[in-house]
């Protein structure tokens, strides 16, 4: 399957207030290749591994590949996973047709507030709501396996 979305900062919390639902999720990595990365996410008491491959020029598509599996099994693969792990909390937002997940992270990356919406084509337009800053699509550092090399904390404007 192929995924197309695009990113984007948050520039207030207005989302929360807006916001269908709220949950807690914490994702490791076993592989973050340029190539492809596989990932281990815990979302409330649901869990998953995801094999993501690059994304394409412009950052918006890239294959994935998303399976549930049992709950202590990926407790016992985040173990596993490279260090640090990624917590966030992940509110969804309905905006016209679309559904924004806007994920305010945790620990390491604590302040960094990003907003996602996927798309069924990369020209496909959508309502963007106040709170959308700037798009930051396909820059490397905003992609959850960067942050986990690559903490917010450990950015040189912090």
């Amino acid at each position: 399957m192929i995924e197309i979305e695009r990113k984007f900062l948050v520039t207030s919390d207005t989302y929360k207030k807006e916001a269908i639902s709220k949950t807690k999720i914490a994702q490791g990595y076993l592989s973050k290749h340029p190539e492809r990365s596989v990932r281990i996410r815990i979302r409330d008491q649901k869990a998953f591994i995801t094999i993501k491959g690059k994304s394409n020029d412009s950052g918006t598509s890239r294959f994935e590949w998303e399976k549930e599996i049992d709950l202590e099994e990926a407790e016992n693969l985040l173990s596993l996973c490279e260090k640090p792990i990624i917590d966030k909390y992940r509110y969804e937002v309905k905006c016209g047709d679309h559904l924004f997940e806007v994920d305010e992270f945790q620990d390491e990356n604590q302040g960094l507030v990003i907003a996602e919406v996927e798309l069924n084509s990369e020209d496909e337009t959508f309502l963007k709501p106040d709170w959308l800053g700037a798009e930051v699509t396909g820059d490397p550092k905003y992609y959850n396996s960067q942050l986990a090399s690559v903490p917010y904390l450990n950015w040189p404007h912090n």
